[in-house]
């Protein structure tokens, strides 16, 4: 048998959407398990909102993702002639018609369709025109589309997802195949293409299930078997409905840029509407290629969950070495305006464990480089109000104790060890010396462990803060 040839084939007309990120992806994947070829087309015939910007963002996305393509891209634009020829082929065969029908008249069919409570079908004047009438306007250079003669019969397929799916052609209309300027609609433009390219798969977004018999009369009509066809289920946002800006980011673009890793982001995409068996959740890449089959594409809709995306990202930050992470949280710090030479390594490594996100790493970073960024937050300030004047007293000890410390002992085991000796004399619990020195230094009472967090922060800008702090807070500064 012949490996499939599958094809992703986006319209240029705006942002790579999730929801298109996950048909390329499993069309990609299902590529890659079956030694199949990847073949990427654009579909740019929408020439008043079609642009090679929009191009360009599509291409981007999909190269961040992973998702590579064996041939193309290929411009569907570039294929108008062929388009015009395979209209022209079923015209001569009587498969298709001239509509010389203007927008009005077409216009009061359908308003007298709906006053009699009937759904509008075309009602086919033109295919009874004479022959001569048909020349004759032709001639005198009236403007006409091409429309395909849709048969009264039957037209069901075994959709790869849905099982068999069946309309009746008789409640289908002639439907216009190629407009007055000799451009392509798109059920003939794709079937030709398709075609030509010799697709054997189509797996796209069932929202094209009614765009398939119409697709599935034209190949017979030119003379061809159709592909087989898998209509995965659509994406919905958290209250069902189909999934929109409303609900957030869509755009794979606002993805990259708030800090979700392509892996990851592959991973969640691929668990969307898939099932690989099991509770199995975070997936290498070549085992979700080893496991992706058809059948393991479920029919009914996934749910777009941001909060489970973080999760899944802050699994794959975890286990990425931090030499990997240096440089996009880098960027990340810039485009926050923070700019240390410092060695973020260290920083990165107590961070990126509690982390969901680049841009949370960066956050963090940044808070631990610049004293500015350690704003209170909710918790903080909890703290500072349970606590009392004791937040401020204990915030000065430690202090104090930290600042006799010279630089080659500030190190986590004798940072610990100073602050137990601060509660000991103190007799105050651990915690209430060690919180408000997370607070001073993060905003916060959540911080990897605290003798850690003032080794990255470092001797000169720890105490710095802490004496701050206290010193706002009714304690004494060692500054």
């Amino acid at each position: 048998m012949t490996a499939p040839r599958v094809r992703f084939a986006p319209s240029p007309t705006g942002y790579l959407h999730v929801g298109g990120a996950r048909t390329a992806l499993f069309n990609w994947l299902y590529a890659r398990h079956t030694g199949g070829t990847h073949v990427l087309r654009i579909e740019d015939t929408d020439r008043e909102r079609s642009t090679e910007e929009h191009t360009r963002i599509i291409l981007d996305g999909l190269r961040w993702l992973g998702i590579t393509w064996d041939e193309g891209p290929y411009f569907q634009g570039e294929y108008a002639a062929r388009h015009r020829a395979d209209a022209e082929r079923l015209l001569a065969e009587r498969k298709a018609y001239r509509c010389f029908c203007t927008r009005e008249e077409l216009e009061l069919q359908r308003t007298q369709a709906e006053a009699a409570g009937i759904g509008f079908r075309y009602d086919r004047r033109c295919l009874k025109l004479a022959s001569e009438e048909i020349v004759r306007r032709r001639d005198s250079g009236a403007p006409f589309t091409i429309r395909f003669i849709m048969d009264d019969q039957e037209i069901a397929w075994d959709d790869a997802v849905h099982g068999r799916i069946s309309f009746q052609g008789r409640d289908l209309d002639d439907f216009v195949i190629l407009r007055s300027d000799n451009t392509a609609i798109y059920n003939l433009a794709v079937v030709s293409d398709d075609i030509a390219m010799r697709i054997s798969h189509v797996m796209r977004g069932d929202d094209h299930i009614s765009n398939t018999p119409k697709q599935i009369a034209l190949y017979r009509a030119l003379g061809q078997r159709p592909p087989v066809f898998a209509h995965v289920p659509m994406i919905l946002g958290s209250d069902g409905k189909k999934l929109s800006k409303r609900h957030g980011a869509t755009a794979v673009g606002d993805y990259q840029e708030q800090g979700i890793l392509p892996a990851a982001m592959r991973n969640f995409l691929a668990l969307l509407g898939w099932s690989p068996g099991g509770d199995r959740e975070i997936l290498a890449e070549d085992e979700m290629i080893q496991l992706f089959t058809l059948e393991g594409i479920q029919k009914k809709s996934a749910v777009f969950d941001t909060t489970k995306l973080e999760w899944m990202n802050g699994q794959y930050l975890s286990a990425l070495p931090v030499e990997e992470l240096v440089e996009p949280v880098r960027r990340q710090l810039i485009r926050l305006g923070v700019d240390d030479d410092r060695d973020l390594r260290p920083l990165i490594e107590s961070v990126k464990a509690r982390s969901r996100t680049i841009l949370h790493v960066a956050d963090q970073v940044a808070v631990r480089l610049d004293p500015a960024r350690a704003t209170l937050d909710s918790k903080g300030e909890a703290l500072i109000r349970k606590m009392g004047p004791a937040f401020g007293r204990n915030l000065g000890l430690a202090a104090a104790a930290l600042a006799e410390l010279e630089d080659k002992d500030w190190q986590p085991d004798q940072l610990v060890e100073t602050l137990r000796r601060v509660a000991e004399s103190q007799q105050a619990k651990l915690g209430d010396i060690m919180q408000p020195v997370r607070v001073a230094l993060t905003g916060s009472t959540v911080s990897e462990p605290v003798n850690e967090l003032l080794a990255v922060v470092g001797r000169e800008r720890s105490l710095q803060r802490l004496s701050e702090m206290a010193r706002r807070n009714g304690g004494v500064s060692v500054a």
